[in-house]
């Protein structure tokens, strides 16, 4: 029987639509939402738009929310959260901002229209792939003048959240903001409710997200989501990219081409196990027993076991 965290992991898709999906805990996504906007725009109130598409082809994943948002001045934006990884993902997720600005043109010619364009944001929440390779956890993104700085327009925008950029301790949180990512980064690790967490936003989170809560199916479906999470990880990774160069390297200094086929298939290999130990390494420490381990990644129970030394 597969053991389980007490509480779901919340950066699986399904995990995340489950807590931050329903009508009833849009209070837990308004929340979300206002820290990350840090007092530039305060929503009270929001509602989950039907048309939530995927991309243009299958493999870029879906959009996990597509939201019109109401500002506490009474304005009215748009917001998509997204979460899987795409290539070219910077790309896309500007495709993204531009088709929601694109849409709000009316159909036909309209010559009294104006282009009174709504406010858009996407909003990009990041596990396990980088978007820079600066520290920074959170990229709040805008169109800005390049020699001054000076903003050009600021009702379209980005915001990227790094969560394996953030490391911060649980006792050393101070502020909303950096309450949620640690607990989206760290919650299916968790086997209570913290005291630096109890606030009524916190408790209601957590008292909505043990796994016991879910019924037969529910499970299924996280636990699919969770697999293919871990799926994803592997796929990822950089270990495979540097352990091939390195054999690239290496079949370069030998200066045969055989060298360098057997240099790269040696740094393909490599690096796909360093990959499946890191990422075997991650569920351990999230308190995934060494079967389902195994199972999920494919690593004997002894090349895991090796890893709890």
């Amino acid at each position: 029987m597969q053991q389980h965290s007490r509480y779901i992991d919340l950066t699986t898709d399904y995990g995340f639509k489950r807590i931050f999906g329903r009508e009833t805990n849009k209070d837990l996504l308004m929340s979300f939402l206002n820290e990350l906007f840090q007092g530039r725009k305060v929503i009270k109130d929001l509602v989950y738009n039907k048309n939530e598409h995927s991309g243009d082809i299958p493999e870029q994943g879906a959009v996990i929310f597509d939201l019109t948002c109401t500002a506490d001045d009474d304005s009215q934006f748009i917001i998509e959260v997204q979460r899987r990884h795409q290539e070219l993902f910077k790309q896309r997720t500007i495709y993204y901002g531009a088709k929601l600005i694109s849409d709000q043109a009316p159909k036909g010619h309209r010559s009294d229209w104006g282009y009174d364009i709504t406010e858009v944001y996407v909003i990009a929440i990041m596990d396990g792939f980088h978007f820079s390779d600066k520290p920074d956890y959170l990229h709040d993104i805008c169109l800005c003048h390049r020699k001054t700085g000076e903003i050009f327009y600021d009702k379209l925008g980005f915001i990227y959240l790094e969560l394996l950029n953030f490391n911060k301790p649980e006792e050393q949180l101070t502020t909303d903001l950096e309450r949620w990512l640690f607990v989206l980064k760290n919650m299916a690790k968790l086997d209570k409710l913290s005291p630096y967490l109890r606030k009524p936003i916190f408790e209601k989170l957590f008292s909505i997200a043990e796994y016991t809560r879910l019924n037969k199916e529910e499970k299924d479906m996280y636990d699919v989501s969770l697999k293919r999470k871990w799926d994803e990880y592997s796929l990822l990774t950089s270990a495979e990219t540097r352990g091939i160069r390195q054999g690239l390297q290496q079949g370069l200094e030998q200066g045969l081409e055989q060298g360098i086929q057997q240099g790269i298939q040696q740094g393909i290999e490599q690096g796909r196990l360093n990959t499946l130990k890191e990422n075997a390494r991650n569920m351990l420490n999230r308190g995934f027993n060494v079967q389902l381990i195994s199972e999920v990644l494919g690593l004997s129970v002894d090349e895991i076991k090796s890893l709890m030394n």
